[in-house]
């Protein structure tokens, strides 16, 4: 998608995860801007999600790869690193993570647990547009290896690389300046390891992307100011929407506006800056046929 079109992919994250997620994907996409949503394969509304899905064959689903908080797919017993004999992860990203590099034998557990959750997606019968990873977990350097070596496998044509620029993000909204900081450091650093192992392999990603710094709280201040500002090429912008009152939300993301999200989505303003300032919406499959 070359040229001077701009061209956006609103994706929602953690569709299965409960009713009210998936409800507010579903109504973003039906009533609003998203267009794409990632799908934990393992989750308590799953199967709600797979079906609500086959009613909406224009959504695009990927793959939401879950290493932390969530229950994994591939049996305990082949995975006891990775998982408790309940089958849940642990919670705390940074210790799985630093567990992942060091501890004997996780190389194998990772290649088991990600094969099982592909195997799964596989299994609803669905077209996987691409994958991203809770918490971006999927840029993770020996998660990523692997996802690599289970491309062609398991037809994996796009991923998300997770790079959210800093100073724009601060000049959208000045909130959490060293928490954002933080994040721009690692991810950085960790696309532009990606980068260049996703080109070699033919998997393509978007130009730019955001919400990074603004998970939890995008909301329609935040759209009509990124929106005019978009630059040519394609923009991912993930975000997470949902209908509360969810006992699954407010376990997992407390603090985060899920319904806010949803509403900005929503939001005949959003829309009109859409369209004012010309930006296709579109997902990953068209990036995909773009090739």
């Amino acid at each position: 998608m070359a040229g001077t079109e701009r061209y956006l992919i609103v994706s929602g994250d953690d569709f299965g995860l409960s009713p009210g997620v998936n409800a507010g994907i579903i109504r973003a996409y039906r009533d609003g801007i998203l267009t794409s949503a990632s799908l934990l394969v393992n989750a308590p509304g799953t199967a709600d999600a797979v079906a609500q899905a086959a009613e909406h064959p224009g959504l695009a689903v990927g793959l939401h790869l879950a290493l932390a908080q969530g229950q994994a797919a591939a049996p305990p017993d082949a995975i006891p690193d990775l998982a408790g004999p309940d089958g849940a992860f642990g919670n705390w990203p940074v210790v799985s993570g630093l567990r992942y590099f060091f501890l004997p034998g996780m190389r194998t557990q990772l290649r088991r647990e990600i094969e099982a959750q592909l195997e799964r997606f596989r299994s609803f019968g669905l077209a996987l547009s691409h994958v991203d990873g809770h918490m971006n977990m999927h840029l993770h350097p020996v998660v990523l290896d692997i996802l690599l070596e289970l491309a062609h496998e398991h037809r994996i044509g796009a991923l998300r690389l997770t790079r959210d620029p800093l100073l724009q993000a601060l000049r959208l909204d000045a909130r959490w300046p060293l928490r954002k900081a933080a994040e721009g450091t690692v991810f950085s650093a960790l696309a532009c390891w990606a980068a260049p192992r996703l080109r070699a392999a033919g998997i393509r990603f978007s130009d730019r992307l955001y919400g990074l710094h603004q998970t939890g709280a995008v909301d329609e201040g935040y759209l009509t100011a990124l929106i005019p500002r978009l630059l040519p090429g394609t923009t991912e912008l993930y975000c997470h929407p949902g209908v509360l009152p969810d006992p699954e939300i407010t376990r997992w993301m407390p603090g985060y506006q899920h319904d806010k999200e949803m509403a900005a989505l929503c939001s005949p303003r959003v829309r009109q800056v859409v369209y004012d300032h010309g930006v296709t919406l579109c997902n990953y499959w068209q990036l995909q046929s773009d090739d």
